[in-house]
Formats: C-alpha cells, sequence, structure tokens
C-alpha cells in the first residue's frame, strides 16, 4: 500500500453494500467512521491473518469493529452481512506507475520482490492488480512473522530474490519502516513520496514517482 498498490475510497462502496445486503443506507458519515475503525483494527491485528483460516477470523473480526459506528438496523446486522459488506468496500488498484516501471526493471536484469507489512491476501491482491506476474516472489508479514522495519522480513526477501543485503535495493513509501528498516538490514533503501515532502537520512535518494527508479537502480 502507498507503493505498488492503493485502493479506491472504500467508505462510499462499504455505504452502498450495506444498502444493497442490509437494505438500510447507513450515511455518508457513518460509513466513514466504520471505516477508520476497520482500518485500525486491522492495522494492530494484520499479523493475525497467516493462513486462509486465520484471515478468515480477520476478515469477521475486522468487520465487526465497524459494528459500534453503524446505525441501527446495520449495527445488529448478521456477521456474514457485515463481513461481506466489507469484502465489497475494499478495491484495489495498482497505481498507474506500478507495471510499467516493474516491467522496465526486469527488462534491465533485476530480480524483483515485494515485502510488504500485509496478511497472507497479499497474494491475492498482487495477482488481481496484475502485478503478480511482474514480480519473482512476495513475502507478507503474516506469513514469515515479522514486519517492517524488523531485519527478519528483509532476509526472506532477500533469500527469495537470490541476492545479498548489498547487491539490493528495498523501496518504500515509510521513512521508517521502508527506509530505516532496509538500511538497518544492510540494503540500500529509496523512498517513494508521492506527495512530496518527506525528510529521510543524507544520501537517501527521494522519488515521486516508481517510473523514476530504473534510471535510479539499474
Amino acid at each position: 500500500m502507498g507503493t505498488l498498490l492503493t485502493f479506491q475510497p472504500p467508505a462510499p462502496h462499504l455505504r452502498a453494500a450495506l444498502r444493497e445486503r442490509v437494505g438500510v443506507d447507513v450515511g455518508a458519515e457513518a460509513a466513514g467512521r466504520a471505516i477508520v475503525a476497520e482500518i485500525a483494527f486491522y492495522r494492530a491485528h494484520l499479523h493475525e491473518g497467516s493462513d486462509a483460516a486465520g484471515l478468515a477470523a480477520l476478515r469477521r473480526a475486522s468487520a465487526e469493529a465497524m459494528r459500534p459506528e453503524l446505525p441501527p438496523p446495520a449495527a445488529e446486522a448478521d456477521g456474514d452481512a457485515l463481513t461481506a459488506a466489507l469484502l465489497d468496500s475494499l478495491r484495489f488498484v495498482a497505481y498507474p506507475d506500478a507495471a510499467g516501471a516493474l516491467r522496465e526493471l526486469r527488462r534491465r536484469g533485476l530480480r524483483l520482490v515485494v515485502v510488504s507489512n500485509w496478511d497472507v491476501s497479499l497474494h491475492e491482491r498482487l495477482a488481481e492488480t496484475g502485478l503478480a506476474e511482474l514480480v519473482d516472489g512476495a513475502v507478507a508479514s503474516a506469513e514469515v512473522g515479522s514486519a517492517k522495519p524488523d531485519p527478519a522480513i528483509f532476509a526472506h526477501g532477500l533469500a527469495l530474490a537470490g541476492v545479498s543485503a548489498g547487491a539490493a535495493w528495498h523501496v518504500g513509501d515509510s521513512p521508517e519502516a521502508d527506509v530505516r528498516g532496509a538500511l538497518a538490514a544492510g540494503l540500500r533503501a529509496v523512498l517513494l513520496a508521492r506527495d512530496g515532502g518527506a525528510a529521510v537520512a543524507d544520501g537517501v535518494p527521494v522519488v515521486r514517482s516508481l517510473a523514476e527508479l530504473p534510471r535510479l537502480v539499474a
């Protein structure tokens, strides 16, 4: 998220999904509050989605986190309907610069591995957005039991790529998790600052678009 993928604003989709599945219009404000609550819960618990069963439980629990923010009768909706409405609302898309940059980096002979603080559905998201076929592997934090900036997750990514830390670059949008984490693990780092204004340690390149990567790292 923020580097390769983003999602459409989920609150309007949640509102529409609840209208369809529960038969009530909760309004824009309630839908927005519900999504904020869900995101906060998910971020604190994403490590629990380490396999199919854990992912299903995580999705159900994340949907339940929305319930206090919803008015009746949506607040009393069946858990399956609430979970389905949440999943309907999450529509991931690749950034417009992602596929082209990945293709060009591969053309130049680089091996590409996604290292992400995500649940096991990372692989599904990459596939549905057309990026899975453009990378050589992916590591989700929930799968390996460590999350950026922990060096352990970077080690898993390096193993998949088959390279040493000194021969690798890590690109991400978080100064803490991506830049400091990569540097601590021995990789070179690039900060992606799509909206500008980010500042990191001297010597760390900052790019505004993934389209800038091929000339920088290859």
